[in-house]
């Protein structure tokens, strides 16, 4: 069935004591976001508005979910996840505001996974606060990898330029050599040609895959993983028709812009990727976990807090992520929906 609707965004707050709260006021602030969207934000109403009284933000109306999935389509919506008096201070991790954005989390994902929202965009949580026996993963895209059953999924950094997504994630530097098999990179890669086709309308891509030594191993020389497995495999997928390149010295592949001659880069591990993404992108990029069932966007930048409260966070890329969400959540459909009527 095609979507006639405006797409629900369901919205986390993330840390309520980092950057959280304001960007996603901000980015809602513009009331041009619910003619294309319907926002349902999951966290409290009376953290939303002690950051609009501390922020001195005053065109922001929202309305309270009484009864799940009875959403205002020309209003922002509020789901309270919690009842708790939590104190909010801002600039200060805490393990109670760890918890909280852990509850908002998986509430927003239990209403995705029941249909009740179309996508869901997650502000940043700290890593350490929300850490526990509840959530005992590195991040959201691990967290969210398993809990909508998915064998693997891919951190996708994109915008409107740029698209790189990462081999290893959340792991420590020593154990990245290791972790690079020959089934983890194709797995990687079909996930990435995948979303492409079916995410972002491109029914050909072109895929530039990154070496993991300096100088992609100068010929075994500098390493072995871009002979031994990293050529075997791009071989392969041209040998199958694909549109995979590489392996290129990342260092020289971005500083001669030759990146962007792809649709996609794959990135062996997180830095490698992250830098030169957040050096083109930031503030305009977002994360996108492809390989999943459903869609999730996230802002490329972490809860900020330094300047949590202070009224200095940049709201682009959770604005971004916001219609990010949105339009991936359309071309999904239209995919889907072509690929039904084609086997029809």
């Amino acid at each position: 069935m095609a979507h006639t609707h405006k797409p629900r965004i369901g919205i986390t707050l993330g840390d309520l004591n980092g950057v959280g709260p304001e960007v996603v006021i901000k980015a809602l602030a513009d009331h041009r976001m619910v003619d294309v969207v319907t926002p349902v934000i999951y966290g409290s109403a009376k953290v939303i508005s002690y950051y609009k009284k501390l922020l001195n933000i005053e065109e922001f109306n929202y309305t309270q979910v009484r009864s799940k999935g009875q959403f205002a389509p020309k209003s922002i919506n509020v789901v309270n996840c919690w009842d708790d008096n939590l104190e909010i201070s801002p600039g200060k991790a805490s393990k109670e505001g760890g918890h909280a954005a852990f509850i908002a989390l998986k509430q927003a994902c239990e209403e995705l996974k029941e249909g009740t929202i179309d996508a869901l965009v997650t502000a940043p949580v700290d890593k350490q606060s929300i850490h526990s026996e509840e959530f005992p993963f590195s991040g959201h895209t691990e967290f969210l990898t398993q809990f909508f059953g998915a064998t693997e999924s891919l951190m996708f950094m994109v915008s409107d330029s740029l698209r790189v997504g990462l081999v290893t994630g959340h792991i420590p530097v020593k154990e990245i050599a290791a972790s690079l098999t020959k089934e983890k990179i194709e797995s990687k890669l079909k996930i990435m040609e995948q979303s492409l086709r079916k995410d972002f309308g491109i029914s050909k891509p072109r895929i530039a895959v990154l070496g993991l030594n300096p100088h992609a191993g100068d010929g075994g020389l500098i390493g072995e993983e871009e002979e031994q497995i990293i050529k075997p495999i791009i071989a392969d997928q041209k040998n199958r028709g694909k549109l995979v390149f590489g392996p290129f010295p990342a260092d020289g592949f971005f500083a001669s812009g030759s990146h962007a001659k792809y649709d996609a880069i794959l990135a062996m591990y997180h830095d490698q990727g992250l830098i030169p993404f957040k050096s083109f992108a930031f503030e305009e990029g977002i994360n996108f976990t492809a390989g999943l069932t459903v869609v999730r966007t996230s802002p490329d930048h972490g809860t900020g807090y330094n300047i949590a409260g202070k009224n200095q966070a940049n709201e682009g890329s959770m604005r971004v992520a916001v219609y990010r969400a949105a339009d991936i959540f359309s071309v999904r459909n239209e995919h889907s929906l072509a690929k039904q009527v084609s086997s029809g």
